[in-house]
């Protein structure tokens, strides 16, 4: 069984458009961009990061917003819900400030004794809002949001499959424990990691879903670092799942590998993180470009990469 995995590092979404984008994350939910740069594998596309202070592993939705990208399928398969860890107490206000940006999707439930508020992003995406009473992670307030309600990190995520066995299997395998069971839905936590350490199973008869705007194009859990990082590659591939090599993207290194159920799963470091190529204080602000593609820096900000207006 692995040991090393410490809960979420951060989740990536498919979205429409950057500009949209940014304004939900930063202006409507109060998270930092910490990063501007591109998708190392399509530099055409924006990569964008959104979290705390400096993104902290566990706190960080990333995005590939690909211009007029149609809607995903809803389905089996897939990743329906990204869910926040807001404190105790806030769910008022953020009904009333999600209202007030016209938000899709609103509306409130329980789920193992914790309030949610279940919200939509700008292309549909499943989101909530999760109450918690000792969240002690900093949150970002730089976007006006008080501190005393302001999003904290990840709380956790849902997915949903057909059938949940063998996912349920592969968690166990990354160190994940069963903590309790609610209708169709089997949570798990890692004991002794991150704030982001939970993740919903949630067993549907549906169709398979199909990837587009505002769906999740994959999940990354947190280890320390490139060492931790291969010996979990090694017991991964050990078990017979097929890994990818270590691949180096700039402020983590990263292997991915699909689950049983579809979903595509990634490990990353902590390391070396968002702060190895901007000071602290202009996190996100400025385009940067791996090094592979900084010859095209010209031509993808003149063809290409839409301005984003903060």
């Amino acid at each position: 069984m692995i040991k090393d995995i410490q809960g979420l590092h951060h989740v990536t979404s498919i979205a429409s458009g950057a500009q949209s984008n940014n304004d939900f994350f930063t202006k409507v939910l109060g998270l930092r961009r910490v990063k501007k740069t591109v998708n190392f594998d399509a530099p055409e596309v924006y990569h964008l990061y959104y979290g705390d202070e400096v993104g902290t592993p566990g706190t960080v939705m990333t995005y590939f917003p690909f211009p007029n990208a149609r809607r995903a399928a809803k389905g089996a398969g897939e990743v329906r819900t990204t869910a926040f860890s807001v404190p105790k107490g806030a769910l008022p206000y953020w009904r009333e400030r999600l209202t007030a940006a016209d938000v899709a999707g609103l509306s409130e439930d329980t789920r193992f004794g914790e309030a949610r508020l279940l919200f939509q992003g700008p292309d549909g995406d499943g989101f909530a809002m999760v109450e918690v009473a000792n969240d002690s992670r900093t949150p970002w307030t730089g976007n006006g949001v008080p501190e005393d309600v302001a999003i904290r990190g990840f709380h956790s995520t849902d997915m949903t499959l057909r059938d949940a066995g063998a996912t349920t299997e592969l968690l166990g395998f990354m160190g994940y424990e069963r903590d309790d069971a609610q209708g169709a839905v089997t949570r798990f936590r890692i004991p002794g990691g991150n704030d982001a350490s939970v993740i919903d199973l949630t067993q549907i008869d549906a169709p398979g879903a199909g990837q587009g705007a505002g769906s999740v194009h994959h999940v990354a859990f947190a280890v320390e670092d490139r060492a931790t990082q291969l010996a979990v590659r090694k017991q991964l591939t050990d078990t017979g799942y097929q890994v990818t090599p270590v691949i180096d993207r700039d402020y983590f290194w990263a292997i991915y590998f699909r689950t049983p159920g579809g979903i595509l799963f990634e490990v990353a470091t902590n390391e070396p993180g968002f702060d190895r190529d901007e000071d602290k204080a202009h996190l996100g602000q400025a385009l940067k470009l791996p090094s592979q593609h900084e010859h095209l820096r010209s031509a993808l900000e003149a063809r290409y990469l839409e301005p984003i207006h903060d």
